[in-house]
Formats: C-alpha cells, structure tokens, sequence
C-alpha cells in the first residue's frame, strides 16, 4: 500500500509533530549534554547509583532510554513492504561491505594513526568500530526522512552479523593483524551469547513492541487510525528518549570527561574523522549505485553509526569500568550524538539540492 506526500494525512500528522518538537533539537541536545555534566559532578554518587543495576553491562536506565527512544520509530514501519527491501541487493550488499568490511578497517586504520602512543584507547576505539550500529541510527534515520523499512532490514542484519562475526572480527583487529604488520595487540575474550543478549534487549524488545502495536492497532482500528491518529500521539517519545539517554550518559561520565579533557580532545578527533568519512562515503556509494534518497540515507546512516551499547559492555567486562578501553567506548556516543545530528540536516539540505522528489514516499 502506497500514498502519495501531497495527500497523506498521517504523514503530515507525524511530521508536523516531529517538527514542531524537533527544530530546535541540537539546542535540546546541547542543553541534555550540559545538564548531564551537571549532574554527575554536583550530585555525588550518581554515577554509582545509575551504574547500580545493570543490564546487558549497560546502565538499566541508558537501557530504558533506548528503548522509549526506539519503539516509536519501530511502531511506524510498514512490515507489510519489508519484501521490497529484502529484494534491493544493490543496497543489502553495499551495507554489508561498508558495516564489515569498510567501517572496521577504517576505524582500524585511524586508531593507530590518532593513538598509536596510547593501546588503552586504541583498543577501546577498535571495539567501537566493531559494533555495528543496531539502535540510535533508527532515530537518525527517521529524522533525517530515510527508509524506515530499509533501516528496520539493514538493522536487523547487522545484528545477525553483529552475534557471528564480532568476536572473530575482534581476534583479528585486535590481535591477528598488528602481529602480522609487527604492531603491539591485544587480547579480547567475548562470549557469542553476551552479544546475542545485547541483541536481544536492544533490538528484539522494541521491534517485537513496534511490530505488534501495528499488527493489533490496524487490526482494530484500521492503517488510517493507526498512522494518523495514534502515531502522531506516540512520536514525540522518540526524542524525548533521546534527550534521556544523553542526560544519562553525559551524567555516568561527566567526571571522566571534565577531568580528563585532553584525553577526549584526542579520542574524539579520530572519531570525527570516522564518522565523516563512514557518511560521506556511504552517501556517495547510494548515489553511485543509483538508490533514491531515502535508501541513500539508511544506508549512510546505518554505515556510520556504531553500538555503543555493545562497545561499552564489551569494554567494561574485559579491561574494566576504570580503563582507557571503557573511556573510549564512552566518548564514541558522546562524539557521535551531536555529529550526526548535523548529518541529519546535512542530508536533509541533500535532499532539496541533489534528488528529484519521490512520486511517493512512506509513512
């Protein structure tokens, strides 16, 4: 089933409403981020007690946070159309070079340029690189008008790659190749069921939740109810999702960052480069290959993200919630956050300069 964007009255609901909560969003991000620092260092003990109760190795309320910012976006794809996603191979092969193959290696490749003087973060950049972005990219993704039933297929594929290949692609980033090229590596032991598990919470919950909620809300109500009635209604809960998981995590880390500023400046830098050449590379790819603008931006986004989730558990289970490895895992979202928040209007300014508006686009 298709619409068309001059007539569709729920598209015009759920954009409105996104719009209206959403173009001031990089002030709310900024402002998320300084009230997080704020309160890790003011309130003493924070960062314990938020750390208290964990889940997956991740922070229970960085979990709830996700997934209030997840289920939205989830609830709005049309399953129904998923086969014309599945049958794209111009953009399933393309993802899959770029997220295993491209993304790994060029993280790889800047971590011993911007850090061959420091392993700790070297290693815990490494392991960014290797987790594979499968929970915050669906928000960017929708932001930024991407395909959102080619983001739910390029996601879920990441995370049957994610629980094969991480550990075998960790052997030989982190230990095969630097002894081959005469570099210093080192050793990471991660189980397939940690990575299944963080899987599972991350992206099972909330794809199930999203799922069900369109199967039984058109089943009750109808496709036109449910998109432009209850949609709308839910929307907003996406960003505010966001914005608390920014204050959280900012909160978890503000003394790391604020007594450590130098050591950020220089895992941050490495990161920019990433995340700009991950997009921009990816971008031009989905050009090249002649996807549309939606599938162009899922498909960019989707390479350019990471798990930090999965990055930061991994982190903190092997060298510990203390090390350089940890920290680094950390200062991956927090760089990546506001990086592709710009990349959002950057593709949205993308949009109206290089592509020909669609005859019809989803919901």
């Amino acid at each position: 089933m298709t619409s068309t964007v001059q007539s569709n009255p729920a598209e015009s609901a759920v954009v409105g409403r996104l719009s209206r909560l959403g173009q001031f969003l990089p002030a709310w991000i900024g402002l998320a981020m300084v009230a997080g620092l704020l309160l890790g260092r003011l309130i003493p003990g924070l960062d314990g007690a938020l750390e208290a109760v964990t889940i997956g190795g991740i922070s229970l309320p960085i979990a709830i946070g996700l997934l209030i910012m997840m289920y939205p976006v989830l609830a709005k794809v049309r399953y129904d159309r998923l086969d014309t996603v599945t049958g794209d191979r111009r953009l399933l092969i393309s993802s899959l070079v770029l997220n295993w193959l491209v993304g790994p290696a060029v993280m790889f490749a800047l971590a011993w340029i911007f850090l061959a003087d420091q392993p700790a973060y070297r290693t815990g950049l490494i392991i960014v690189g290797l987790a594979r972005c499968i929970a915050m990219v669906i928000i960017w993704n929708d932001l930024a008008r991407g395909d959102r039933e080619a983001a739910a297929v390029l996601v879920a594929l990441n995370s049957v790659f994610q629980v094969v290949a991480f550990g075998l692609l960790g052997w030989f980033y982190l230990s095969a190749l630097p002894r081959w090229l005469g570099l210093s590596g080192a050793d990471l032991t991660i189980s397939a069921w940690d990575i299944a598990r963080n899987v599972l919470i991350f992206l099972g919950i909330p794809l199930i939740a999203g799922y069900l909620t369109r199967r039984l809300g058109e089943r009750a109500k109808g496709r036109t109810w449910y998109e432009a009635r209850f949609l709308p209604r839910i929307g907003p809960a996406a960003l505010y999702g966001l914005l608390f998981t920014i204050v959280i995590l900012f909160a978890l880390q503000g003394d790391a960052i604020t007594s450590r500023p130098l050591d950020v400046v220089r895992i941050a830098l490495p990161l920019l480069v990433y995340f700009a050449l991950m997009w921009a590379g990816s971008y031009a790819l989905g050009r090249a290959i002649g996807l549309g603008y939606e599938r162009t931006t899922t498909l960019a986004f989707t390479a350019a993200g990471n798990n930090f989730e999965l990055a930061i558990a991994v982190a903190i289970g092997t060298f510990g919630v203390a090390s350089g490895q940890a920290l680094a895992g950390v200062v991956g979202p927090l760089i990546e956050v506001p990086v592709l928040v710009g990349l959002v209007y950057v593709s949205l300014w993308a949009r109206r300069r290089f592509f020909t508006p669609a005859p019809s686009a989803t919901v």
